[in-house]
């Protein structure tokens, strides 16, 4: 007489789960981080308004995507990670068709409030929401996979949103991509977003079920309300993060413009596409590295060092040196893709599992709330000092102080 054999589990549904982050992701970068310097552009050349309105207006869709992203922990408790992510989606397509219908300014600001929300919803606060329910022990593998996913935005979307306005105008462009986010964060939120490793039975990692604290072994103290703000730990993790975002965002926006002249239009292109690439592997890398029990304040603090190693040699090469030029791009691009994701698995190992979500979210966003300005500061810089040096000293300078910042938040809070 045969026995029965038991049922087959079903395979681990984290993965899953990191790859539809990862498209989450490349729209979310793509339209709401990499599109409004494309916006910028479009609605000066459309409307005839000075750049510095439009420029500020930039400036207000981060700014209150900041807001946003701070009450995210509240939002995802009330409707759910799948339900936010799919109004991010629409919210995003509504935001961008919103600055391209705008025909006076208070529409275009307006629009900001709409697209910032968007973008709060789907960005950095949002990836980690998504991934992290599903993993601890590889948790920073996972959370690598799934920001690249921002990078390969940038990759895809800069030429695409050229290509597109050129061939619809900003208004078709904007209707056609924020259709094809709303409608795919819609689908990835319904199968795959709002699924709960407690519904399926899973353990985080795919492991047996067991407590979670024996897999991570991460004993803190909950923090609740103001203690959080007054620790040091996470005093020191909102300004690194804010300070290594506002140097990476302040120079990446002038960059182009600085390599065009010793580079050309079409060699500068490949250069910031470098810097990118470069993202991608340095964000790998790390999350293949970065196993239980390595300390994550000190790969921050190295990834702060390779690029102020990278501006250094930016600086080096006197703005004129191609060889250095690509070299220095080459370093200061292997830490930009982890300034996104360092700072969600510091808050892993030094904060209650409770608290991690709001961790992130607060860091989220004052960094997000900093480097809102850090275009319009480095562009302050470039024309009071000679060159480019100033940004490339500048860049180093700020690098190293989020460094120091990190290390300091090594030593135990009182």
């Amino acid at each position: 007489m045969s026995r029965a054999l038991p049922a087959a589990s079903p395979p681990f549904f984290g993965w899953r789960v990191t790859w539809a982050a990862f498209t989450v992701a490349i729209f979310a970068w793509g339209v709401s981080f990499y599109g409004p310097p494309v916006f910028l552009h479009a609605v000066h050349e459309a409307r005839g308004w000075p750049i510095w309105l439009v420029s500020a207006a930039v400036t207000s869709h981060y700014l209150w995507g900041a807001f946003v992203v701070a009450n995210l922990p509240a939002l995802h408790a009330r409707f759910g990670v799948g339900g936010v992510t799919a109004l991010g989606g629409v919210l995003s397509g509504l935001g961008m068709l919103a600055w391209a219908l705008a025909v006076a300014p208070w529409q275009l600001f307006a629009a900001t409030l709409v697209s910032g929300s968007g973008w709060a919803m789907t960005g950095a606060a949002a990836i980690n929401a998504m991934v992290s329910p599903w993993f601890i022990r590889r948790r920073p593998a996972a959370l690598s996979l799934a920001y690249n996913g921002a990078s390969v935005g940038g990759i895809v979307f800069s030429p695409l949103w050229v290509a597109l306005i050129a061939a619809w105008g900003f208004a078709g462009a904007a209707a056609g991509v924020g259709l094809a986010m709303a409608v795919t964060l819609g689908l990835l939120a319904a199968r795959t977003l709002s699924v709960t490793p407690e519904q399926l039975g899973q353990a985080p990692d795919g492991d047996a079920a067991g407590p979670a604290a024996s897999r991570t072994g991460v004993h803190h103290a909950p923090l609740p309300g103001r203690d959080l703000w007054r620790n040091l730990r996470f005093a020191t993790l909102v300004v690194s993060s804010s300070l290594s975002l506002f140097a990476q965002i302040g120079l990446i926006a002038h960059l182009f413009s600085l390599l065009v002249v010793p580079m050309g239009t079409h060699l500068a292109g490949f250069a910031a596409g470098l810097a990118t690439v470069c993202a991608i592997l340095g964000r790998s890398l790390l999350g293949f590295l970065l196993t239980p029990g390595r300390d994550r304040r000190v790969a921050a603090i190295l990834n702060s060092l390779v690029q102020v190693v990278g501006s250094l040699v930016l600086l080096a090469s006197g703005g004129t040196d191609i060889a250095l030029l690509l070299s220095g791009i080459v370093l200061f691009g292997l830490g930009l893709g982890n300034a996104a994701s360092i700072p969600a698995m510091i808050a892993q190992s030094d904060f209650a599992p409770a608290d991690t979500g709001r961790v992130v979210a607060l860091v989220t966003a004052c960094s997000q709330a900093t480097y809102a300005f850090a275009p319009a500061a480095f562009g302050l810089l470039r024309d009071f000092a000679t060159g480019p040096h100033g940004l490339f000293a500048a860049a180093a300078a700020i690098q190293l102080a989020a460094a120091l910042a990190i290390l300091a938040g090594r030593q135990p809070s009182r």
